[in-house]
């Protein structure tokens, strides 16, 4: 059951397929890595085709998350799970807070066997940090976890980051509700740091051609209003400039704005 009392759904098991697109290894080749596959990399010229500017709005998207968790350690979070973290990148989640706090504790979680056995593989030997097999869809099954178990305790302020990844979750899915388990489980004082492509200013043939590139990926590509993206803080209250383009939020001095075809909002809400 989940903090809802609902029955828990289960997901189904962990593989790595090279024949589908994985939305960790094309953001992966957005940023520049190497750990993506000929499919994946298709996907992407055929998104850059529309949106060239697609690698400025992921590394936007990047320092965000930097941004985001460097302020969260600073306002004393010390434990944090990062929900579909993606293929390693540098600075990670554990790098950025560990600048302010060397205590910092961190739970990766991906639903793509990859990016946990890539995690697993550099993260050997650092205490504090675990790299955990989960769905954000089935929330229930990632708060049971041993590995997030040992490393979170919710009954302490934490930093629940979902990070470019809910808009890889259908409605029907039910995205709000992983929020909300989450939520339940947090305790005053925890932060929910949100990023997410919207429909809202974006241009249409844009949005269309990126719905269209990611159709036959593991997990579509889900553009929803601004206000539908405000619903994920129902219960937490938003942080100064609350929900903005990613690139908008705390920007440091003297950076600039992208010129982008579509636009990704961001924000950090407080329990």
């Amino acid at each position: 059951m989940d903090v809802n009392g609902r029955q828990a759904a289960r997901r189904p098991a962990f593989k790595v397929d090279v024949s589908m697109p994985s939305p960790a290894r094309i953001y992966d080749y957005y940023l520049g890595g190497k750990d993506n596959f000929p499919v994946d990399r298709e996907v992407a010229e055929q998104a850059l085709s529309v949106v060239p500017e697609g690698r400025e709005l992921a590394r936007a998207n990047r320092h965000f998350l930097v941004r985001a968790v460097s302020y969260l350690a600073a306002h004393g979070i010390d434990q944090f799970i990062d929900l579909g973290t993606g293929i390693p990148t540098s600075p990670s989640v554990h790098e950025a807070a560990r600048a302010v706090n060397p205590g910092v504790r961190v739970a990766y979680v991906d639903n793509d066997t990859q990016v946990v056995i890539h995690n697993r593989a550099l993260l050997a030997g650092y205490d504090g940090i675990s790299a955990v097999a989960g769905d954000v869809r089935y929330p229930a099954e990632i708060t049971d976890d041993p590995g997030v178990c040992k490393l979170v305790d919710f009954s302490r302020p934490a930093g629940v980051l979902f990070v470019a990844v809910l808009h890889f979750v259908t409605d029907a899915e039910d995205p709000w509700g992983s929020v909300a388990h989450f939520r339940e489980l947090m305790a005053p004082g925890s932060y929910l740091v949100v990023s997410h492509v919207t429909s809202d200013g974006s241009d249409p043939d844009a949005v269309n051609a990126i719905r269209g590139a990611y159709a036959n990926a593991s997990a579509p590509a889900v553009f929803r209003t601004a206000r539908r993206v405000g619903d994920f803080f129902d219960g937490f209250r938003l942080d100064y400039p609350g929900i903005v383009d990613v690139s908008q939020w705390r920007p440091l001095p003297g950076a600039a704005a992208p010129e982008i075809s579509v636009r990704v909002l961001a924000g950090v809400g407080k329990k």
